[in-house]
């Protein structure tokens, strides 16, 4: 696919490294990983699973903070470069659409998206059970929350950079209230944020591999190309030592993103450095945000290392792309469209 391209902004100042070799994958580490170390506020033990987003020049993060009591919340951070953060050692402060306080009792894995002029934050919060939370902002000064999405159980809410035939879209993992078995992945539309239908299921766990036969679920958000929606995801196996956590990569339909166009039979990336394999979770990779420019086609990719760190990774749409659709695989019925 040698004229694969980005359709989306020109991003020049995001963070680069060229491919080290030898290297045989298409995706490669940052050389100065993980970024964000334990301990790296007053008050806040561990980041990880966060988001990133370019703004007004320079780079804004929403950051998984598991605070010294052991509770997670969503903080937020700043950096010129996207690799050096100044992170606040404050929550934030949501409302809401009232203007009332309206603070989650806990957040987790969040996902930063803009769509038009909005920028939508989405994460993992309780609502009677593990469900996905939504706010919004504009300014990154005032946050409103808006009405929980979906009912429980629910994870890994991950929304489409701009509508698709009118409607917001937005992937999620259902799942029970404890390591959910429920492993596929599905897709629901909306026409204003509020009423969530027409839902799909995009993915299935599985394959002929062994490292997405427990679960999957969506990362970053897709990022839309000349050849369809390219997206990260994570899959999960089962080991006699517990669950090993590894990056995939699936391109989806342009207009019907519930089929399945090319899915990798490997992982991309799995736990291989001692930040991925030692931490409070061992072996965990955990992608959540990218960023990428148009002009050059690199992506740069944010993940949660052992849930404990934060790391970057890097690519090409070029070499993403061609690797996605060289070493496909139909797993189950993805390639139809999700509706029985």
């Amino acid at each position: 696919m040698e004229h694969v391209q980005i359709i989306g902004e020109r991003l020049s100042n995001m963070p680069w490294q060229d491919k080290p070799e030898p290297n045989a994958g298409p995706v490669w580490r940052h050389a100065q990983n993980p970024i964000i170390d334990r301990n790296p506020v007053k008050g806040i033990a561990r980041i990880f699973n966060s988001a990133v987003a370019p703004y007004e020049g320079r780079f804004v993060g929403v950051f998984r903070a598991e605070t010294i009591n052991g509770r997670p919340h969503l903080h937020l951070g700043w950096s010129d470069d996207a690799l050096t953060w100044s992170i606040e050692e404050q929550r934030i402060d949501f409302t809401d659409e009232e203007g009332n306080p309206c603070h989650p009792r806990y957040a987790y894995d969040p996902r930063l998206v803009k769509v038009e002029d909005t920028f939508y934050m989405i994460w993992c919060t309780d609502f009677y059970g593990a469900a996905i939370g939504v706010a919004k902002t504009e300014d990154f000064k005032t946050f409103i929350r808006l009405e929980n999405p979906f009912l429980p159980f629910n994870r890994n809410g991950v929304l489409f950079p701009r509508k698709i035939n009118g409607n917001f879209v937005m992937l999620s993992r259902p799942s029970d209230s404890g390591h959910t078995p429920f492993g596929d992945v599905f897709l629901s539309e909306s026409p204003d944020f509020v009423h969530w239908g027409k839902h799909r299921h995009v993915m299935s766990k599985g394959g002929q591999g062994w490292w997405q036969t427990v679960k999957i679920g969506g990362g970053p958000a897709p990022i839309e190309t000349t050849e369809g929606w390219l997206m990260f995801y994570h899959g999960v196996t089962g080991t006699c030592n517990g669950f090993v956590y590894s990056m995939g990569a699936v391109i989806l339909d342009h207009d019907e993103p519930s089929r399945v166009k090319y899915r990798s039979a490997n992982f991309i990336l799995t736990p291989e450095t001692w930040y991925e394999e030692r931490g409070f979770v061992n072996n965990v990779i955990f992608p959540c945000a990218t960023l990428h420019d148009a002009d050059t086609g690199r992506i740069a990719i944010y993940y949660g290392a052992a849930d404990t760190y934060v790391g970057v990774a890097y690519t090409t749409v070029k070499e993403i792309v061609n690797y996605v659709i060289e070493t496909h695989e139909d797993v189950s019925d993805d390639q139809e469209i999700g509706k029985i």
